[in-house]
């Protein structure tokens, strides 16, 4: 009889590759490859990063990391995510959903959704403490 640890929690989930984060890899505009890629944790995480990097209003940078971190959570759904347990930082195409989460926990604080930044801020230490040394700490 094999032994089933019942306390090991769930398994990582390892998303797919994303094309998307080729793309602006090679220096692609985050706006045109969300147009190329709508569904794209990475390109949403990007536009939120860029609008951030530009000074946009928080408002802004808060809508985009929010569509980045839903889509972010339909991937990890379709993928077996069961709505907890590991998302490693380790695993390249997991760093859109990672810092999605770590966009909208900044916007959220920035705009004063104290909870939201709570919750989202604690998600991403959940799913990667390394994520959140590199993303929040």
């Amino acid at each position: 009889m094999s032994h089933v640890d019942l306390m090991a929690g769930p398994p990582p989930t390892h998303l797919p590759d994303d094309p998307a984060a080729s793309e602006l890899d090679d220096g692609a505009a985050p706006a045109d490859v969300v147009r190329r890629h709508p569904a794209s944790p990475f390109a949403w995480a990007a536009m939120a990063e860029q609008a951030a990097g530009a000074g946009a209003d928080d408002v802004t940078v808060y809508a985009y990391a929010r569509v980045g971190y839903h889509r972010s959570l339909d991937l990890l759904r379709r993928n077996g995510w069961k709505g907890h347990g590991p998302v490693p930082w380790e695993h390249r195409p997991n760093r859109g959903f990672l810092r999605s989460l770590a966009m909208l926990a900044r916007a959220a604080r920035a705009i004063g959704e104290t909870e939201e930044w709570e919750r989202c801020s604690t998600f991403l230490r959940d799913s990667s403490p390394a994520a959140y040394d590199a993303l929040l700490a």
